[in-house]
């Protein structure tokens, strides 16, 4: 679907509060909701755009009421060069304690057959400042915007507010803010235990 492919790249530049909540939408089948309101905060917030990210607006958000005004008045970039962001596998706050999110992650996860891959990862402002933020990466061959909605309101449910959960196709060139939270990333369910379909 364009729409959960655009929310994906608009990762780690959008603040994971409004991403959350566009993606709790889509998930909820709100798309008239999300093309109302997704230009707007892009304008809003000054997030550039690339060309192939503008196509996938026009294609997913135009049908459902998006304004054409809007969507023409986003910036344009060539590429989206750099991540503001640093990850690691291991969480730098829990250094002793259990991850009792991550084992309620992996059990939900765990013998779907459309999960391909499910890991963790943590981020971190380049800056250095704020508290590292849990990065859920899941590679999926079913519907990744449904599946993102459900494992976001378990995170929510356990005490993350904002949750930062990337559920990418399995067809899908990762971008660059994935294949960096990809490469510092950990299993959440062992490769065995994955149905694989």
């Amino acid at each position: 679907m364009s729409a959960h492919e655009l929310l994906l790249r608009l990762a780690g530049r959008m603040s994971d509060r409004q991403l959350w909540r566009f993606r709790d939408w889509l998930a909820a089948d709100a798309l008239d909701a999300v093309a109302r309101s997704l230009p707007l905060t892009l304008l809003r917030e000054k997030v550039a755009i690339t060309p192939e990210e503008y196509k996938l607006a026009v294609n997913a958000l135009m049908a459902h009421g998006a304004d054409a005004e809007r969507l023409n008045a986003l910036p344009w970039v060539d590429e989206i060069v750099e991540v503001d962001y640093t990850f690691s596998a291991e969480s730098p706050d829990w250094v002793s304690m259990g991850d009792s999110v991550a084992v309620v992650l992996g059990a939900i996860l765990r013998g779907r057959p459309e999960v391909v891959e499910a890991r963790s990862s943590w981020r971190r402002s380049r800056s250095g400042g704020g508290s590292a933020t849990r990065v859920v990466l899941v590679t999926t061959s079913g519907d990744g915007a449904h599946l993102t909605g459900e494992l976001q309101r378990v995170l929510r449910a356990l005490g993350t507010y904002e949750p930062a959960v990337e559920v990418l196709p399995r067809t899908m060139e990762p971008p660059r803010y994935h294949r960096a939270a990809f490469a510092a990333s950990e299993p959440l369910v062992a490769q065995d235990q994955l149905v694989s379909s």
